[in-house]
């Protein structure tokens, strides 16, 4: 028997139960940059060796996250997530109780081995979404909701992996953390939307899979941009208080970003049938580039950058929520998980480029310099949103879309 999108059964509290899953599956992921750098620095004793391991696995994940969303789409989501995250919190578990003379080498090769092997999670529960709402005009306002549950994630992961790490070891944490990956992940992989998702059976396959698609390629551009908007902010309001008062005055400023997110996101999420002419993605994209641009005005006053750093996290949520709904629109049957793993891919690029582009203007310009690449880039991308409308509309029925089944 097949579960339509608008069916009862995936609406209510079970896609709330669905939702609740995810995010606690994904909060170890939030927790694992963390705990590699710390664990890795603490047995190397090398912040560049720590460093290195920790670009590893982010670098091998951003590579694996599409071949895996291609699995998933050809094989269901059961046997990925189960075998990804088996693999991965294994993997963890042997870094956090591997000896104090442990080559580098291999530190590096496990954490590559994590981005690896890291389950498509985030890229699994987006392509869920669509059969947990009530109406296929409420989708944004339901991505807004994901992106903003996702947000309490980013904030809580880093602590708990540092008060693990100080209260008991590094090494305790990683272990934690595979643990926690591997339970979360299961228990997301036995709800029955997920348990019961299939393949699109008749879906034509094709080798250029979800990049078939020219919406798909722009929203690719699109959200590699943000990426560099958001790697470049970040490494700019850390210089700003560097130079101000100090770099631990950067982790209540970047929490005011993320605190502007959540705020975004629930705005949305609660009156988004009413923003709808407001939520277009150039629209969106612009101003996302001068709120993140306007940091620039700030670098000499930490209070005026938490405002403006609170007005400009505001802009992500609802941005992330048009472009998933994007997405699923505009995925090729049969590779919508494809899809959203490419974005995660472009997005995890963008910041680290912006993040090391922005480095390298700090260190030979000033803070400021980091801002003024982050607006620019915010404008391209909206420039880019802007030349690739035609590929955006029309966009082919939500219904057809991955349906899921439970048998």
């Amino acid at each position: 028997m097949t579960i339509r999108r608008t069916s009862p059964l995936l609406a209510g509290p079970d896609g709330r139960a669905l939702l609740a899953s995810s995010i606690v599956a994904r909060l170890p992921l939030a927790m694992l940059s963390i705990a590699i750098l710390v664990h890795v620095h603490r047995v190397t004793g090398s912040f560049a060796i720590a460093g290195l391991a920790v670009s590893a696995s982010a670098i091998c994940g951003a590579l694996a996250s599409p071949l895996l969303g291609r699995l998933v789409d050809r094989h269901g989501q059961t046997a990925v997530l189960l075998t990804g995250a088996t693999v991965t919190a294994a993997t963890l578990i042997i870094m956090g109780l591997l000896p104090a003379d442990t080559p580098p080498a291999l530190l590096v090769a496990l954490a590559a081995a994590t981005g690896l092997a890291m389950p498509p999670l985030a890229a699994c529960v987006r392509t869920l979404l669509p059969a947990i709402v009530a109406r296929p005009s409420e989708l944004p306002a339901l991505f807004a909701l994901e992106s903003t549950l996702l947000e309490v994630t980013f904030v809580a992961g880093p602590p708990l992996a540092l008060a693990l790490g100080a209260v008991w070891s590094t090494g305790a944490a990683l272990v934690v953390s595979g643990l926690m990956l591997a339970g979360g992940t299961v228990a997301f992989a036995a709800h029955r939307a997920s348990r019961g998702w299939r393949p699109d059976a008749v879906a034509a396959r094709s080798r250029a899979g979800s990049l078939r698609a020219a919406a798909i390629r722009v929203l690719i551009m699109v959200d590699l941009g943000t990426g560099i908007v958001f790697g470049a902010t970040e490494v700019g309001v850390t210089a700003t208080a560097t130079h101000t008062t100090g770099a631990a005055a950067a982790a209540p400023l970047l929490a005011l970003w993320g605190a502007g997110s959540l705020i975004g996101g629930l705005i949305v999420t609660r009156w988004g049938a009413r923003l709808r002419g407001a939520l277009q993605l150039p629209v969106l994209l612009a101003a996302l580039a001068v709120s993140h641009g306007a940091l620039l005005v700030s670098t000499h006053s930490l209070p005026a950058m938490g405002v403006i750093l609170m007005v400009a996290g505001a802009t992500i949520a609802p941005t992330g929520s048009v472009i998933y709904a994007m997405v699923d629109r505009f995925a090729p049957a049969g590779t919508e998980t494809e899809a959203f793993s490419w974005l995660f891919t472009s997005s995890s690029t963008g910041a680290a480029v912006g993040a090391a582009a922005a480095g390298v203007l700090v260190q030979a310009v000033g803070p400021g310099a980091a801002f003024t690449l982050a607006g620019v880039a915010g404008a391209v991308s909206a420039a880019l949103a802007v030349l690739g409308s035609g590929h955006l509309t029309p966009c082919r029925p939500v219904a057809t879309s991955g349906a899921p089944a439970v048998s």
